[in-house]
């Protein structure tokens, strides 16, 4: 494995990726005590033999087509921030609903695929953090994320994302997150690296890590070793690939009052990948039990990234 680099300091936690391109960088340091011991354990992409049939589900409703394009285009108003994210690792388990439900407020509905919710675990990296039309910050632009999320919708409309968490690696970010998109976020140690390659021409490994610090729920922790698997392809819309991994729309709750937020990107370069090794309780820290089975594993290198302030639905 490449050897990482670190930073430790008060909201500077990472370094532009421009300076080591493929050798991610460290957060702050590598993993030590706390973080979750790596298995060797090889876990294959659980994917699909067929696509499937899409039936959009709307709780207590009739079920009927979902519009599921129209988040994706971009909005006439004016963005407020530009990210980059870039490794993106999308892993999914199936959820039975009634799991699901108590865990996100009444006024969201559970968005289904074939009858199951699903819940997300995806780390990756953000670079060019910064408001629009402003220049990136040194210390505050470049930090590792990871979150855990489900899927809903508004009564039968605007399938999104509700957030249980979200780790950063920069005090900065997770404050400002916090306070004015009203999202859980916490403060985390996080490490992201490709390996270095290997004799064959297989793609390098990634490794994602992180120990949550605050605030509660702790504990929470994950250690990851990812890899492609396959040739990019873009997810059609009525898969598996694309109800999971195309969202644009978030929800979140702040003072008994509900908010819609949104994203523009081009399609994710969608690739399958196979989890070497996997430890995390970042799932249990959200109140739920990871399933037994291999999760739906695939990735992407990156989109940029543009965001939209929230509205009071």
């Amino acid at each position: 494995m490449s050897r990482p680099t670190s930073s430790e300091g008060a909201g500077t936690d990472a370094r532009n990726d421009s300076q080591c391109p493929r050798a991610m960088r460290l957060e702050e340091e590598a993993p030590t005590a706390g973080m979750p011991t790596i298995s060797n354990t090889r876990q294959p992409m659980a994917r699909n033999a067929r696509q499937p049939q899409f039936t959009p589900i709307t709780q207590g409703k009739a079920p009927g087509p979902m519009d599921r394009l129209s988040p994706a285009r971009r909005p006439a108003r004016r963005s407020v921030m530009r990210q980059n994210w870039r490794e993106l690792l999308f892993l999914h388990w199936a959820f039975a609903p009634e799991l699901i439900r108590p865990l996100i407020p009444r006024e969201l509905e559970l968005d289904l695929f074939e009858g199951k919710a699903y819940v997300g675990l995806v780390p990756f990296t953000m670079t060019g953090v910064r408001p629009t039309g402003l220049p990136a910050i040194a210390g505050l632009s470049s930090f590792h994320e990871t979150n855990v999320r489900t899927y809903v919708h508004v009564d039968g409309r605007d399938p999104g994302v509700w957030f249980f968490s979200l780790d950063a690696a920069n005090t900065i970010a997770v404050r400002l997150a916090r306070g004015l998109f009203h999202l859980p976020y916490h403060r985390a140690r996080m490490f992201l690296e490709r390996e270095r390659p290997g004799p064959s021409d297989q793609p390098s490994p990634i490794l994602y890590a992180g120990v949550r610090r605050w605030p509660a729920p702790l504990p929470a922790s994950y250690l990851i070793r990812g890899q492609v698997s396959g040739p990019i392809r873009p997810a059609v819309p009525g898969t598996l690939e694309h109800f999971l991994a195309e969202r644009y729309l978030l929800y979140t709750k702040f003072q008994d009052r509900l908010f819609q937020g949104q994203v523009h990107h081009a399609p994710y370069p969608l690739q399958p990948a196979t989890v070497l090794s996997l430890d995390e309780n970042l799932l249990a820290a959200a109140g739920l039990e990871r399933p037994s089975t291999p999760p739906l594993a695939l990735f992407a290198a990156g989109v940029d990234v543009e965001v939209y302030a929230l509205r009071r639905l």
